[in-house]
Order: C-alpha cells, then structure tokens, then sequence
C-alpha cells in the first residue's frame, strides 16, 4: 500500500458532491464536504437524519436521481450492498459521465462486480474502505483506502482528503483491494478485542477490573505490532525461523491457557481454537519453526 501525497498545500476546489446515506458515518463524511467547502447534496430515506447538514449549507434532494445528478462525485455509505443497488438500479443513464465512490463495506467480489457494473452505465468506480469512527472523519486519525481507475482517483483526490487529511491511500487499479484491505483489517482489530476481553473474563474471576487491565493490554499490542513487522518478511519468503520461540512452545503455553479458561468456568474456544491451529502446524513439521509458520494454515481453505 503506498499513499498517494498531496500534490498542492492549495484548497481543493469547489467541486459538488453527493452523498447518498446518512447513518453516523454518512452524516460524517457531508458533514467533513460542507466544512471544506465543497457544494455539497445529500439524501437519505429518512429526510430528518439531514436537518443539521442542511443548517450547516448542505442541500437535500428530494429523490436519489436528483442527488446523483447534482454533481459529478457521488459518494453512497449505507447498510450493505444490497441497498446500493436498491438505490442505484433504478436510475436511467443518471450515473454517466459521473464519479461513483462506494465507502459501503462489503467484500472484494461484491467491488469488483459494482465495478463492471457502473461500467456499464458510463460511470467510474471507486470502492473505498473507511477506517476510522463518524468523530475521526476529517481528522488526521481517519485513514481512507481506495482502490479502481488510478485516474478517477486523481481528478478527485483533492475532494477525497477532506475526509482524511493526512490518512487518504490509493492501493492500486483493482477495485477489489480497498474492501479486501479493509476486512483484514477488521480481522485484526476483532482479534485483538477478543482477546483482551477474553483476557477482562479470566482476570475477572479473580476480581480484577477490566480498566485495571486495559493498560497492561494496551502495552501487550505496541509488543505484537513489533511482532506483526517482523513475521511480514518472514510470510513473503515463506521461512518461518523460531527467533525467540519455536511453535511448540507458544502450543503448550496455548494449552495452559485454555486449561485455566476452562477450570475458572470462562469461554475456552478461543485460546481451543489457538491451539488447533498450532497442532496442525506442528503436525505439517512445523514444530521448531517460529509463530509466523501458522500463515500456512490461514491460507488452507476451512474444513468441511
């Protein structure tokens, strides 16, 4: 992944733009366009979720046809892909000669398909992965990926870094790579949540409190993000060496930590899980190999 710099300290110029969905992340996003000065229309299937955007200059568009037409960027947030189409579908030739951003979370086939889709009705695509809450937008703590025709990007990229300043990328041509970024990047974030509050469960049956733990935990993630720069090379060249550990040894410290789940009455599926993992790794040969050798189960397709 590699970021796309801003080419000019000049504002972007005053291009209008549509955003069609306003949840907390939709009203987000109109909201950073307003501020940045851009001509900005919004729709929503409840109108009343736009009563503020509209008192700030935003204007609201009584119908999705309307929105789409009133600029050349548009730019759909809603509940799932399903509902893009749902709004889209029924325009007729409304989306030619435009812009369509879906900042939708959905999967990379479902891009790649919307991608031939808007083709087909003379429209450039961009799929985008947002990775930020609604209060980070238009802050130097969002970070935004975007992935499809590298020149639809650049005619808009001025209008794009209004929603994440210091944090926009461009990843490359496919349009499938912004929501696979995106998903295995979810990924991490579950699986760090779920073991700090599996960890909160454990410590709790001894009376510690979870912001007691928290940071310690926090401490725990700065290490395995040390641990996540070093395993890449590693993955790349597919040698796994053992470092400070082989695999056997976080396998039995896995095991002691599911056995201690399970005689303290907490969930132990998933530090089981954990330990599946390694004993299959172990069993491919991979006993004194280190912690990265488990991409080769990742990357087996799940047992029937």
């Amino acid at each position: 992944m590699s970021a796309t710099p801003h080419s000019s300290t000049d504002p972007a110029p005053a291009t209008p733009v549509t955003v069609l969905g306003l949840g907390r992340m939709g009203r987000a996003l109109a909201a950073a366009f307003v501020a940045a000065g851009h001509p900005t229309t919004v729709w929503n299937r409840s109108p009343g979720k736009a009563a503020e955007l509209v008192d700030r200059g935003a204007t609201l568009a009584g119908s999705v046809e309307e929105a789409v037409t009133a600029g050349p960027l548009v730019v759909v947030c809603v509940s799932d892909d399903p509902a893009v189409h749902q709004l889209l579908d029924p325009l007729d030739g409304a989306l030619a000669g435009r812009t369509l951003v879906n900042l939708t979370t959905g999967t990379s086939a479902q891009a790649r398909a919307n991608a031939a889709w808007a083709r087909e009705r003379g429209a450039a695509f961009l799929d985008g992965a947002i990775m930020a809450v609604p209060e980070d937008i238009a802050t130097d703590g969002a970070v935004l990926l975007y992935s499809g025709p590298r020149d639809a990007y650049g005619a808009h990229e001025p209008v794009l870094r209004a929603l994440s300043p210091a944090g926009t990328a461009y990843l490359a041509a496919d349009p499938g790579l912004a929501a696979l970024h995106e998903l295995s990047l979810l990924g991490i974030m579950w699986g760090v949540l779920n073991g700090f509050l599996h960890g909160a469960a454990l410590l709790g049956t001894a009376g510690v409190r979870a912001e007691s733990f928290a940071p310690l935990a926090a401490r725990m993630t700065g290490v395995v993000a040390g641990y996540v720069t070093a395993a890449a090379p590693e993955v790349d060249a597919g040698s796994y060496p053992a470092g400070d550990a082989a695999l056997t040894v976080h396998q039995e410290a896995m095991r002691h930590l599911a056995e201690e789940s399970e005689a303290l009455g907490v969930n132990a599926e998933l530090p089981r899980f954990f330990q599946l993992l390694a004993d299959r790794a172990v069993a491919d040969g991979h006993a004194d190999s280190g912690y990265s050798a488990l991409i080769e189960q990742f990357r087996k397709a799940s047992p029937a």
